[in-house]
């Protein structure tokens, strides 16, 4: 008897899982050491997927074709933006699609953690390239750019994993490590307020991502006055 084959239904339920982490309390404690960000995410039965770098050439390729149509996909229609539309844009077929990333939660998570790994990677090399104030107001830009371009993604993932999952916890642990390094490069060197931390700076990007969202020319001039407000003044 010939064996009959069982057909594959995809989904739109979510297959990435929602662990509840407690915020830590101050310790005094050293941070610990940057998040990995290709580990936020795990399939419904708890098998981590397969590292982009583990698959073949072409599969590589079209895992970043993918994640490079949905973002920007998701930056000009939002984080439902049809798959369909997506897999156009990434030159492959729809079961392509299906097949790197299950479910729309899957793909979104995927490119909410590439950008954020971008953005960091941006602030990383500012500490490297720029004097210490200026890296500072560069990461300061850059922050405010990321959030206001990735505000309804960010809203979409928070609604369907909750704000204390890994996917998210993650991500933010990760901008706000980097924060703390290009802060302290920028304190060490005497161009900004001691007085400030890092969750102080992210929580004045943030005010400023969030107020000028439907006045986007004004995020540049608001984030002048707050660096102002950061610099350090002679005694």
């Amino acid at each position: 008897m010939k064996r009959r084959s069982t057909p594959v239904n995809y989904t739109e339920a979510a297959s990435v899982s929602q662990p509840n982490l407690s915020r830590p309390a101050a310790t005094g404690r050293p941070d610990p050491e940057p998040v990995n960000l290709e580990a936020m995410t795990r399939t419904s039965d708890q098998v981590p997927p397969r590292p982009a770098e583990q698959l073949r050439a072409d599969a590589r390729q079209n895992h970043a074709r993918l994640i490079a149509a949905a973002t920007t996909a998701f930056a000009e229609r939002g984080a439902d933006a049809p798959l369909e539309d997506i897999a156009r844009r990434a030159g492959v077929g729809i079961g392509t699609l299906y097949r790197h990333f299950p479910t729309r939660l899957d793909l979104q998570a995927a490119v909410f953690r590439s950008q954020v790994g971008a953005v960091c990677g941006e602030g990383e090399a500012l500490l490297e390239k720029a004097p210490p104030g200026e890296a500072f107001g560069a990461w300061m830009r850059s922050l405010a750019g990321y959030l206001v371009t990735k505000r309804g993604l960010s809203h979409a993932l928070i609604e369907a994993v909750g704000v204390e999952s890994e996917l998210i916890s993650s991500c933010w642990m990760a901008m706000r490590q980097t924060t703390e390094r290009l802060l302290a490069n920028a304190q060490e060197a005497g161009v900004i307020r001691p007085d400030v931390d890092a969750m102080d700076v992210m929580r004045l990007v943030h005010g400023v991502a969030v107020s000028t969202e439907k006045a986007p020319e004004r995020s540049d001039m608001l984030l002048s006055v707050m660096l102002d407000g950061l610099r350090a003044h002679p005694a």
